[in-house]
């Protein structure tokens, strides 16, 4: 578990219509999945380009969600530190392409990038609202290697085939929204929510998060995970919550 950095914004940001008004600062994590046959890296937080100048590459949308990091918080820098190489990255696995969570795409030669088909075509012509949740040049670059999964016919895909890493579809914070459960030999099942629930109080239906493609969803995707989680008795990793990631290890501490 790694984090680039923070983004501060307003509570109402994460909780709608909650807060009022109040700042707020939300951990940007990604993820590491060790493994002989190649590494995963899950999302990849802040793109490094966010340290240095971060109105030039996301624009407008700084006005709301302003990134804080430095570029020793970069996904490259990161894995470096701790012996892992770019050549040796198997997948980028993507939950979404939301700003925060591109950090990874395109920075790893041999890598193939997992994401929905629905989150990608709609990351290339999204409504309004969202516009500004996704930057087209952190995506879009020349060479990519994609795999692309077809929603609900590949629910619960199975990235290795071993049952160590597998999506599950939950639309409704974006389109293409998919979370991940990780199965691990020590630590045992650990379900990543991602952005289907930034925090526990999202995860307990007290609140809804402050930005939705579909609320029906959102709110259906959470009942879905939470009786998966109940079913394999995995540990709940919200998506951006700051009382709860630190009590999370972090790099270079493990899960195993």
């Amino acid at each position: 578990m790694f984090q680039t950095g923070t983004l501060k914004c307003k509570v109402h940001n994460i909780k709608m219509n909650e807060g009022n008004g109040a700042d707020y600062a939300i951990p940007v994590p990604f993820f590491l999945l060790t493994h002989p046959k190649g590494h995963t890296i899950i999302d990849g937080g802040n793109a490094v380009e966010c340290a240095t100048d971060p109105r030039g590459h996301w624009g407008g949308i700084c006005d709301v969600y302003w990134p804080e990091m430095s570029e020793d918080e970069g996904c490259v820098a990161q894995l470096e530190k701790i012996g892992v190489k770019p050549e040796d990255v198997k997948y980028v696995l993507q939950s979404h392409l939301h700003l925060d969570h591109t950090g990874a795409i395109g920075r790893f030669p041999n890598a193939t990038h997992i994401v929905q088909r629905a989150e990608y075509e709609y990351a290339y012509t999204p409504d309004w609202f969202a516009a500004g949740g996704y930057i087209r040049k952190d995506f879009d670059k020349p060479g990519l290697k994609w795999q692309f999964l077809e929603g609900t016919a590949d629910d619960h895909f199975d990235v290795y085939g071993d049952g160590s890493l597998i999506t599950v579809f939950s639309p409704g914070h974006a389109p293409g929204h998919q979370s991940i459960l990780v199965n691990l030999p020590q630590s045992g099942p650990m379900l990543l929510a991602i952005d289907a629930a930034y925090t526990t109080d999202h995860w307990e239906e007290k609140s809804l998060p402050g930005f939705l493609a579909s609320t029906v969803d959102a709110v259906r995707s959470v009942q879905k995970l939470r009786a998966l989680a109940e079913k394999t008795g995995a540990t709940v990793v919200t998506g951006h919550d700051p009382d709860a990631w630190p009590g999370f290890k972090q790099a270079p501490e493990y899960y195993s």
